[in-house]
């Protein structure tokens, strides 16, 4: 996909507009966060295309050149630039693929046992480290924001806060059903057992994005059960909101103020809410996107976590890495993640070139 010089005389002039704006001190609130968010998501699209542009004119340059001493040098720096220039088309195409309008955002990510009892419960807590701990490498913030523990140490259900920019993008191929096989700590005869969690990464909204009236929940707050201390029984901290339209139940139970509780449970009721409305409104284009590695269903199998063999399989681009332990150390979790965004847009780039 070769874009045109006149179309990076637009990016330019485009991209050169909304930072004179930002500069300018004039905006004020909303119109100065759809200016930053403009900007945020031209940035890497104008820097790709002014490399592509300084590229391009500097071929021009050295191509007119007629001084017989000064040709040597040109044509070394000729086969120089036209070396690179392709991959910069490259990455120029890659960054001005169609964008997901979520990629840059915060995002909740809820971890849920799925089939093997206790020893899925186990994974979901190894899980939620991961990616804690893949967080932190990259500088977001991660918040448990609700937890029902097992009574071994695992959890059955967990939704966690990761703020920082283009969270989503980097996390929302992590959604479906991982499964690991491994023998559990409570097994006496040395058998391998396969146990699954669901993940779903959801891109947080802003208030804006999600009206919610207060006539249209149901809020009831009870004790708290399950691990947390002698406050959990003695108080009634616990908050299950029930959005009635939709039917959507969140239950926070993981702080003491009930009033905390409450503000988080909002928090992934808006959340879930913002991607029901996203799928209902992209239809057909939110199929498309999820096709090109998996539906993101939560009862898709999407990764094998191997013990026996220290193996990590993605299904939904063939990959396997021999590095168990340093991806769920979280840094080798990066991979994997890169691969599934590599293959995305290849995926894309090939379906634009049809």
């Amino acid at each position: 996909m070769s874009v045109s010089d006149a179309r990076l005389a637009q990016i330019a002039a485009r991209f050169a507009e909304i930072e004179a704006r930002l500069a300018s001190g004039t905006l004020e609130g909303k119109d100065f966060i759809a200016a930053s968010r403009d900007y945020a998501e031209l940035e890497p699209v104008a820097r790709a295309a002014e490399a592509v542009a300084a590229m391009r004119g500097e071929l021009a340059s050295l191509a007119e050149l007629d001084d017989p001493d000064m040709r040597e040098l040109a044509e070394e720096e000729l086969a120089r630039i036209r070396a690179e220039l392709p991959e910069a088309e490259h990455a120029l195409a890659i960054a001005m693929l169609p964008r997901d309008s979520a990629d840059s955002r915060s995002a909740m990510l809820e971890v849920r046992a799925g089939t093997g009892g206790d020893e899925a419960a186990l994974f979901a807590a190894d899980l939620l480290r991961m990616y804690e701990r893949f967080a932190a490498e990259q500088g977001w913030r991660f918040e448990l924001v609700s937890a029902n523990a097992s009574d071994i140490g695992g959890f059955k259900e967990a939704v966690a806060q990761i703020t920082g920019n283009g969270v989503f993008a980097k996390l929302k191929f992590e959604s479906g059903v991982h499964r690991v096989q491994r023998v559990p700590v409570t097994e006496s005869g040395g058998r391998i057992h396969t146990s699954a969690a669901t993940v779903a990464v959801l891109p947080e909204p802003d208030e804006v994005d999600v009206q919610i009236e207060d006539k249209d929940l149901k809020i009831d707050v009870y004790r708290a059960s399950g691990a947390g201390g002698q406050h959990v029984n003695t108080t009634d901290s616990a908050v299950r909101i029930t959005h009635l339209p939709t039917g959507t139940v969140v239950t926070c139970q993981d702080g003491r103020s009930q009033h905390k509780n409450k503000e988080k449970a909002m928090q992934v009721l808006r959340a879930r809410l913002f991607e029901a409305q996203r799928d209902a409104v992209q239809g057909a284009e939110a199929e498309a996107r999820k096709a090109m590695v998996g539906s993101g269903d939560r009862s898709e199998r999407i990764r094998t976590y191997n013990f026996p063999q220290g193996r990590v399989t993605d299904h939904r681009i063939n990959l396997t890495l021999h590095r168990l332990p340093e991806i769920l150390e979280g840094p080798g979790l990066g991979e994997l993640i890169d691969a599934l965004i590599a293959e995305d847009q290849a995926k894309r780039l090939a379906a634009l070139g049809e």
